[in-house]
Order: C-alpha cells, then sequence, then structure tokens
C-alpha cells in the first residue's frame, strides 16, 4: 500500500533529533516556546511569520518536541549556575522552521516597533522581529542557515552577516553583492556556518542611522568538539542608544560634521538590549561571557573590582592559548569570548562597568565610568569551580614570503565644503578596487593618520595581525575586525583563498564609513 500524506512514518525520528538538537543549543525555555507557539498555531491558525503547516504535521512537530523536550538533557558531575541566574539577561531566540538538525531556517522581518528602554517611556526602536536586540540565531558549526528577509521599514535595508565567511552575494551590501531590499520587499540569505565564534547581523545601508535605532542580533556557532568544562555560557550583546529622557530618539546627525568626525555615541549603556539587568550567578563558578559589541561608534572597555578575565576566542573563534586580562577591551564590531570565575562573598553586589577608553581626541576626557549590569551574588556557598582544561588552538601563521605589500593611510579629506574621510585620500565614491587573485596572500599596513581611533574591518575573509606599531600580538587567532589607534600602524597579512567578488573593507565607526572611509577588494579568478 502506498504512504499517503498522513504517513509520518519517516518523519518522526528525525524531528525528534532536531528537537533534541534545538534543546541543547538553546535550553528547555526554547523549547517551552516552541511547544506554545506550535500549540497556539494548532488552535488559532499559523503565525504570519512561519510558514503554514498542515495540521498533521504541527502534531508530528509538537509530538517531537515534547518528546525531546520531556526529558532531561544528559547530566554530568559539572556543576552549574542557579537555575534562571540569567534571565534578565535573556534574549529573543530566532525559532528554526527546519526539522533537518544540519539546517536552520528562520525568518526575519526588519520593522518599527515601540518598546521600553528607558523604564516607564517608550522608545521607537528599529528593530528584527520586534525585538531587541534581534533574535539570537543559535547553530552549530556546519549548518546551513536559511533566513527569509522582509523588509517593513520606510527606507531600503539589508542584513550584512559580520564576520561570517560565506558567498558574496550573500553578503549584504546594497548594490554591490545585491539590490537593496526595498520597503515591502524580501530577500532570501543562504549559506553555511563553517567557522565556530560569535558573529552577527546588521544592515549595510543608511548603516548609522539604522543600527544605531537598534538593527543588530546576534549568531553564535557552536562547536561540538570544544571542552564541556568551559562555564555557563553567557551570550551578551552590549550597545547604546542616544535617547531623550522621554524615550524618544536623538536626531541621527545632531553635532553635524563634528558629531560624525568624533563618531557618535549614546548615552544609554545597553545590555542585550537592557538598561542596568542584574546576574545572578554563584560565586566560585565560571561564567563564559561571549561578548559582541553592536554600537555604532563606542568602545567597551569593561572591568569588575577585584576580578580577572581569562580570554580564550575573538573574532574568528578560538585563540591559539588563552591570555590573562584585568579588563576587556571591545571595538565596536569586535568579538571576545572571556571566562570569569567569580571570587565574591554571597549575596556581594558587584557593578560590573564601563569604563572610558580614549579612542581619540576628547573622547574620554572627564568622562565617568557608566555602569552596565550588576551581579547580585546568589545567596549560596561558593563552590570550586572545575579546573580549567588545558587547550591550545594550532593557527599556523600564513606565509608571507611572496605576500604582495598594500599600503592604506586612513585620512581626512579636504573636498572643498563637503566633510569626508578616506583612505589614501580619497573617500570611497572616488576611491578605484584593490585587486587580488584567487590564492594571492597580501600583506596591509593601514596607518592612521588623523586624530581617532578606527576598528577597521575586512568583510568575508579572516586575516591575521602581525604586529601593532611593531609589536606582535600575545596570542595568535583570526580577525575580521582590528583596532587602529590614533598615530597607529597595523600590519595584516590576508589570504584571498575563495569567493571572488567585491569585498568591503571599511572603518567601523560607522559615521566614519558613511563619510568615505571605506573601501573594496575585488577579488577575481
Amino acid at each position: 500500500m502506498p504512504s499517503s500524506a498522513f504517513d509520518t512514518s519517516q518523519d518522526v525520528l528525525p524531528l525528534a533529533a532536531k528537537a533534541q538538537k534545538l534543546r541543547t543549543l538553546s535550553g528547555r525555555n526554547w523549547c517551552n516556546q516552541y511547544i506554545s507557539t506550535r500549540s497556539s498555531e494548532a488552535q488559532n491558525g499559523p503565525n504570519i511569520m512561519h510558514p503554514t503547516f498542515p495540521s498533521w504535521a504541527q502534531c508530528v512537530w509538537a509530538a517531537a518536541i515534547v518528546l525531546a523536550c520531556s526529558s532531561p538533557a544528559p547530566t554530568n558531575s559539572i556543576p552549574h549556575q542557579p537555575t534562571g541566574w540569567s534571565d534578565e539577561l535573556r534574549m529573543a531566540e530566532a525559532i528554526d522552521e527546519d526539522p533537518d538538525p544540519n539546517v536552520f531556517e528562520t525568518h526575519l522581518s526588519a520593522g518599527i516597533t515601540e518598546l521600553e528602554v528607558i523604564p516607564g517611556t517608550k522608545t521607537p526602536v528599529w528593530a528584527y522581529n520586534g525585538s531587541l536586540p534581534g533574535p539570537l540565531i543559535h547553530v552549530k558549526r556546519g549548518d546551513k542557515l536559511r533566513i527569509h528577509f522582509q523588509n517593513l521599514l520606510p527606507e531600503p535595508t539589508t542584513l550584512h552577516w559580520h564576520g561570517i565567511r560565506l558567498p558574496n552575494n550573500m553578503d549584504g551590501v546594497p548594490d554591490t553583492t545585491q539590490p537593496a531590499v526595498l520597503p515591502g520587499e524580501t530577500f532570501d540569505y543562504e549559506f553555511t556556518a563553517p567557522d565556530p565564534g560569535l558573529y552577527w547581523y546588521h544592515p549595510h545601508a543608511n548603516a548609522a542611522v539604522q543600527v544605531g535605532n537598534g538593527l543588530y542580533g546576534a549568531v553564535l556557532v557552536d562547536d561540538p568538539d570544544e571542552p564541556k568544562e568551559l562555564g555557563d555560557e553567557l551570550p551578551l550583546v552590549v550597545s547604546d542608544m542616544a535617547l531623550n529622557p522621554d524615550g524618544s530618539v536623538l536626531p541621527p546627525d545632531s553635532g553635524g560634521d563634528t558629531g560624525a568626525l568624533f563618531g557618535r555615541e549614546g548615552d544609554t549603556l545597553l545590555v542585550n538590549g537592557k538598561v542596568n539587568p542584574i546576574l545572578r550567578p554563584r560565586a566560585g563558578l565560571r561564567q563564559r561571557w561571549r561578548i559582541v559589541n553592536t554600537a555604532k561608534s563606542r568602545y567597551f572597555q569593561i572591568a569588575v573590582a577585584g576580578q580577572h578575565f581569562t580570554r580564550i576566542g575573538g573574532d574568528g573563534g578560538k585563540t591559539s592559548d588563552p591570555e590573562e586580562l584585568s579588563a576587556i577591551l571591545v571595538a565596536p564590531a569586535e568579538r571576545v569570548d572571556v571566562l570569569l570565575t567569580l571570587e565574591a562573598e554571597p549575596k556581594a553586589s558587584l557593578p560590573v562597568r564601563w569604563v572610558p577608553f580614549d579612542r581619540g581626541f576628547g573622547t574620554a576626557f572627564n568622562r565617568p565610568e557608566a555602569l552596565m549590569f550588576t551581579m547580585a551574588v546568589a545567596d549560596m556557598p561558593g563552590l570550586p569551580a572545575p579546573k580549567l582544561p588545558a587547550f591550545h588552538r594550532d593557527i599556523e601563521p600564513l606565509d608571507i614570503s611572496l605576500a604582495t605589500p598594500i599600503q592604506m593611510e586612513l585620512t581626512e579629506n579636504d573636498i572643498g565644503a563637503q566633510f569626508a574621510l578616506g583612505i589614501n585620500g580619497v573617500p570611497s565614491w572616488k576611491a578605484e578596487p584593490i585587486l587580488a587573485k584567487i590564492g594571492e596572500t597580501q600583506v596591509w599596513t593601514v596607518r592612521n593618520t588623523i586624530q581617532f581611533a578606527h576598528p577597521f574591518h575586512l568583510h568575508g575573509f579572516f586575516f591575521q595581525i602581525l604586529d601593532l606599531n611593531g609589536v606582535p600580538p600575545r596570542v595568535r587567532e583570526w580577525k575580521d575586525t582590528a583596532h587602529v589607534p590614533v598615530d597607529g600602524t597595523l600590519r595584516l597579512a590576508v589570504r584571498f583563498d575563495e569567493r571572488p567578488g567585491m569585498w568591503m573593507f571599511h572603518c567601523h565607526i560607522l559615521e566614519h564609513a558613511e563619510a568615505g572611509m571605506m573601501g573594496m577588494v575585488h577579488l577575481h579568478e
């Protein structure tokens, strides 16, 4: 007898496996949310943000999800943080709509919604799926991502997948890698996540305004092979917004050309979209903070009195070796992966502070520290954390013996009355692309000639820092964004091994990029 459309015997196992994977990635709360969503759709019809499933498929999905979520995840002897320790910092998570355990499919829309950013006020936030930040996309290394994007904004936009090594036509640069997505239109992004690490997505059209108004979200790519004893994981999306006391947004051109030159920082610090949330960890138990700086200008220097951090990763996943830090510096668009073993008494209150960082003329003068969030230590005896596993990542240095040298100067340009920045004295709209061939290695020397620092970002490829002001880095790692200080010279090596096309590079102080401090690499066969 031939199988009918209602024969689900071939579907239940992969769906249950998918649910098990998602529970492992995102925890039981995701499962509860998913069950609630699907149950509501079964009773009231499908949510317009998700594909329409026939009722039989809804039942199969619900059964598989309940099956996976109702039985506890495998346990071991590793102690964990108290239940609900990070509830105030929890972000919305994107829902996977595809049963294949190696495919993550979801819908994202960019629109304007009113949210309570400052307590007691309403702010018209530009947001993905109505949340600030946008939903966390949580996958594993090698998964295929399929993102159905819709623009509900009053202006064109795109999605750029910052740091992910993807095909050129998925990079999200309007009029270069794709047409801009006009209001009301859609665009499908499809690519594989090849590298474990923390990445993020944001627009590349009118970016300073759109990112400043709230359009950003994180992509966390798990490494199934990493040690399990690193600590309880906490993704942290740090940013800011420029708001009036009543919650309204300050004009994006405030300060005129001077504001653009300084890089406009918001006065309201946000951690996972919240103002001064509370984290409730237990003393002695290791935490793993996965931090991405999505601010359009602000450098985040983060410190906790009496504590130290162990950095184990950055933009392109794990570093070659751990390094100890008394404070964490995250330039705009950078990511850091740090461990914190809290040394504190039960019921102690520890502020996590933003510390001013001198990124150029006047940017740190007379500025006070600011509260980012507070750790309210649980009223429980401290526990010793498991011994940190020894690890080393083999990152072979790029062979630069035959590398092509490229010289760049980050410049302020004199083009009459128009304020402009540029590279080698030329703003982006007048610049010729750098030429590169598939398989070519280049060494870029990037010299900063103006009185402000620049986080320098290359799309689509990782690079290795050779030295900064002649000093090599303490650990080797793969980077896509690097801090170039005032009067500083950065040397980096990059190998253009695949994926031809036009690839952008630019300062990630977004007003600087839009003022002309960007360029293109034309990568060809």
